[in-house]
């Protein structure tokens, strides 16, 4: 049998891997909900359709079809299905079906996994997990959702930097409105080619930028310069507005989008101060988003890219009577962990949630060993029982191979009490009673160790 290849784009971690993702979903969680989000979990798949709609997103949807189609099977565009390439569209298909059911504002989070038919390569793949949060009204939506959805991610993202040494992270705001009323101020009727190529700013540098504006969409000279100017702003400050101002251009939309701005980037860092940039270039690819928009980067470890974003939509979810406006901002997981697990830099503390292993006497009393173990689960300390009979220092190295700290030796058949459980690493040794004995806490859970 030939051997297998890892099929690129799809990322698996080992165990150890995997419980460092865990840990930080849990971390997530926690957050997500101290704030009130409550979770939901969507199907892999939407229709065409809804998928291709709004965006440059088209050629990278995975198409789902059945393998033994016949005649019977409808080949229409609406009918098809594809797998999801964000969680957002997903979630606005959902609030459709369900707002009879949801109070609003209603406040969602959601970990899944998503598909991207991208080329594979580090920091981008073609099969990943995301955490998204969403705040989403019934016609209006408040403007401090703008504030509250980016202060939430950062609280997480804060975080993992404190527990677990992750970088930490500086998030790039703008405004949909600001860039689009610039454009419409300079003359161009159609902002949205200007805006999906100013989002390739940090790509492709703004010489190339200006190439794209005048040679794809027949912008001026001073059309492009002004465009390609506006996207270079950044400021951690209101001066951004001043520096807008001094570019000559006036529109009623651009001055709409610079107070909603200002109000944003003043807001959050008085909360956290350091944490938020007005950056210009910011524009999200995305057609859906029509107001505040954001990403996110490592400090330290820019090259990367944004690895949490997302914006404001006032139309992503209508049924032709209702609205349903709402922010969101997205953590790409999988972009996150996956390079420093793969490289080993981070890592779980053991390959097992097992704190204790329960050794084995004899085969005829393995049932003592069992009775141990489900007393020590009662109390919710992870173990497992020893899979043979060995001598006490196999079943150690047992322990050891698998990251176990604690191995638990039953008292023989009928010898009430005499019971005593060993920390291999140290070597001690105590009398333990599985009613009561308790693990130290930095042992009762693996922990994440390395360095991010």
């Amino acid at each position: 049998m030939p051997r297998l290849k890892p099929l690129s784009g799809f990322p698996e971690f080992l165990p150890q891997g995997q419980m460092v993702e865990n840990h930080v979903v849990r971390i997530l969680e926690e957050t997500f909900e101290l704030h009130g989000f409550a979770p939901i979990t969507t199907r892999a798949v939407e229709t065409m359709e809804s998928l291709t709609r709004k965006g440059e997103i088209d050629k990278e949807v995975y198409v789902v079809s059945r393998l033994q189609a016949d005649e019977h099977d409808s080949h229409r565009d609406k009918d098809q299905l594809g797998l999801h390439f964000d969680l957002t569209v997903p979630f606005a298909r959902y609030v459709l079906e369900n707002a009879g059911h949801l109070d609003f504002p209603f406040r969602r989070y959601q970990i899944q996994k998503v598909w991207r038919g991208e080329r594979p390569q580090e920091g981008r793949y073609r099969e990943f997990s995301q955490a998204d949060i969403d705040i989403v009204g019934s016609e209006t939506l408040a403007e401090h959702h703008d504030v509250e959805a980016p202060l939430v991610m950062l609280e997480a993202l804060e975080r993992l930097h404190t527990e677990l040494g992750f970088p930490p992270v500086l998030m790039h705001v703008n405004n949909r409105k600001l860039s689009e009323g610039f454009y419409r101020g300079l003359g161009i009727e159609e902002p949205a080619g200007v805006l999906q190529r100013v989002d390739k700013y940090d790509k492709i540098g703004p010489e190339a930028v200006h190439e794209l504006l005048t040679e794809e969409l027949g912008l001026s000279d001073h059309q492009a310069d002004k465009c390609v100017a506006l996207a270079g702003i950044c400021s951690a400050d209101h001066s951004f507005i001043d520096q807008v101002r001094d570019l000559g251009v006036s529109n009623e939309m651009l001055e709409e989008g610079l107070d909603s701005l200002n109000r944003v980037v003043t807001a959050v860092n008085k909360a956290v101060p350091g944490r938020m940039v007005a950056d210009l270039k910011i524009a999200r690819g995305l057609d859906y988003y029509t107001g505040t928009v954001y990403e996110t980067e490592l400090v330290g470890h820019e090259s990367m890219g944004s690895v949490s974003s997302g914006g404001r939509y006032d139309s992503l979810a209508s049924d032709g009577k209702h609205t349903y406006p709402g922010v969101g901002i997205s953590l790409g997981l999988t972009r996150l962990l996956a390079p420093v697990i793969s490289k080993g830099q981070l890592t779980s503390t053991r390959t097992v949630p097992s704190a204790v292993l329960v050794a084995v006497n004899t085969e005829e009393e393995r049932g003592v060993s069992e009775d141990v173990a489900r007393s020590l689960r009662a109390r919710g300390i992870a173990c497992e029982v020893a899979p043979r009979a060995d001598k006490y220092g196999k079943q150690i190295k047992h322990a050891d191979r698998r990251g176990i700290p604690f191995v638990w030796f039953p008292g023989r058949l009928g010898q009430v009490g005499s019971d005593q459980v060993k920390d291999i690493r140290s070597g001690d040794q105590v009398d333990a009673d599985s009613a009561a004995w308790q693990p130290p806490a930095d042992d009762l859970h693996p922990g994440v160790v390395g360095q991010w």
